[in-house]
């Protein structure tokens, strides 16, 4: 009885279960087509908003443009087949310096690249090129151009680093870069200072020879281009030059080089006045000697050691600039002549002092007693006038000793009257004999002298400047 009751209820409510059932249905359907009905028209409002406004377009990144991703650029242009043409452009901005001590060269210039990567090529209606910055240099191949004898290099880097590349859409590809490099020159130094060096900097690619990459200058000789503005302070600038050549290593073969020629003429004015000058004022300065008297030992010694110091500071200070080099330069024979003629002057007036004390002992043994006498009135004679006169020369020197002998008998207040007479007479005979007493005094030694030496030195003078000149 309680199951057919229980049967009788679920019948009674099943018709209200399904009619609120297919409802409920019936509701989520109409409301899920709703919101697919809005999302349908949200999206095709964004589609036609952005249509409208070109700036919300999303602009392709430079590796799908240049389709980076999509090639090795481990491996060069071309890989396999023929060697890829790198072409050269140089603008020498400065040279810096020139160290003779060093024997190197510093150069500051602007080193341009050119070669053609058809990886690289895109499409472009306009036909224009796109330039980049350093930040893509490691993404792509570039050529591994290096300096030949640099000891130190660097690429500007104020504000950025200062390297640029541009792509065209062809393929074509130019990458630029300011770069400083100091590199040896081989200077021939036997002619200094009135040398012409000639340097070189030279450019060749580090790890492809030739068989993978032909270095080459992009215009000829005009592609060497220097700055109107370079001067340098100790040379002039003859000539700016651009050649080619090749170069050979034994384990890796024959590799394209590229020279960039100059010659430097050194301006001599500075030496002249640093050098050449002074030694030839000292040279001058040693034949003065020549006209001191013979017996003023203090004089001409003191004159001759002051010349000979000098020309060794002289020397000194030009070899202490200069590469301690193993052949004879031109300053140096300049300087080492000159210092022999202030070394003979020396020798000379060393020579004329031993040959006058050897003709006095000779004379003094001849004369005997007379000498002594002789003796005691040079030295008396010396007193007046600080020059030691020969009896054969000296004027009034019988006078003075016979003022002498008459002072030994007369009052001793007497005495010194006469010997102020007799002295303002020596003065004033001396003054009007002066330059006859001084030729005649010195030694022949002394006369040649004064012709030999300067003659010989102006005969110098003329072969050297006309040699090296």
């Amino acid at each position: 009885m309680v199951l057919v009751t229980k049967l009788l209820f679920l019948t009674c409510l099943w018709p209200t279960a399904v009619l609120h059932s297919s409802q409920s249905q019936h509701h989520h359907l109409h409301h899920r087509q709703q919101f697919s009905f809005l999302k349908k028209y949200n999206s095709k409002r964004e589609l036609r908003m952005r249509k409208l406004d070109s700036t919300k377009v999303r602009p392709l990144k430079y590796e799908q443009l240049l389709h980076i991703e999509d090639h090795d650029f481990a491996l060069r242009p071309g890989f396999g087949g023929s060697p890829i043409p790198v072409g050269i452009d140089v603008q020498v901005e400065s040279i810096d310096s020139i160290s003779e001590v060093d024997m190197d060269f510093t150069m500051t210039l602007y080193l341009r690249h050119y070669w053609k990567d058809e990886r690289l090529s895109f499409h472009s209606n306009r036909n224009k090129s796109m330039t980049f910055d350093g930040r893509l240099i490691k993404r792509i191949w570039v050529p591994d151009v290096f300096f030949v004898h640099s000891k130190r290099s660097f690429i500007h880097d104020t504000t950025v680093e200062n390297i640029m590349l541009r792509v065209y859409p062809d393929g074509n590809v130019l990458f630029s870069l300011r770069i400083t490099v100091s590199a040896m020159c081989f200077m021939d130094f036997s002619r200094f200072p009135l040398d012409t060096q000639n340097c070189s900097l030279e450019l060749e690619s580090y790890a492809y020879n030739e068989d993978d990459l032909m270095l080459y200058w992009k215009h000829g000789n005009k592609s060497l281009s220097t700055d109107e503005h370079i001067s340098l302070s100790q040379f002039f600038i003859e000539e700016f030059s651009a050649s080619s050549g090749l170069a050979f290593y034994s384990s890796t073969g024959w590799y394209n080089r590229l020279f960039i020629n100059f010659a430097l003429r050194r301006h001599i004015f500075f030496f002249v006045l640093q050098s050449y000058f002074p030694a030839m004022l000292m040279v001058m300065l040693s034949w003065v000697s020549f006209w001191i008297d013979r017996r003023a030992v203090p004089a001409r010694v003191s004159l001759g050691i002051t010349t000979v110091l000098t020309m060794s500071t002289i020397m000194t200070g030009v070899s202490a600039s200069m590469p301690q080099v193993s052949y004879i330069k031109a300053v140096d024979v300049y300087l080492w002549i000159s210092f022999l003629f202030v070394f003979l002057s020396v020798i000379e007036y060393a020579a004329v002092n031993y040959l006058t004390t050897v003709e006095e002992r000779k004379q003094r043994k001849k004369k005997g007693k007379a000498s002594g006498m002789y003796s005691s009135d040079a030295v008396q004679a010396m007193a007046f006038d600080g020059c030691f006169h020969d009896t054969d020369v000296d004027m009034d020197l019988s006078t003075f000793s016979d003022s002498c002998e008459e002072n030994e008998t007369r009052p001793r207040s007497a005495s010194v009257s006469n010997v102020d007479t007799t002295q303002m007479k020596r003065k004033t005979s001396l003054k009007g004999n002066v330059g006859r007493i001084i030729l005649q005094n010195n030694h022949v030694i002394d006369t040649y002298s004064r012709i030999v030496f300067p003659s010989v030195y102006i005969v110098f003078n003329f072969f050297y400047w006309g040699l090296y000149i």
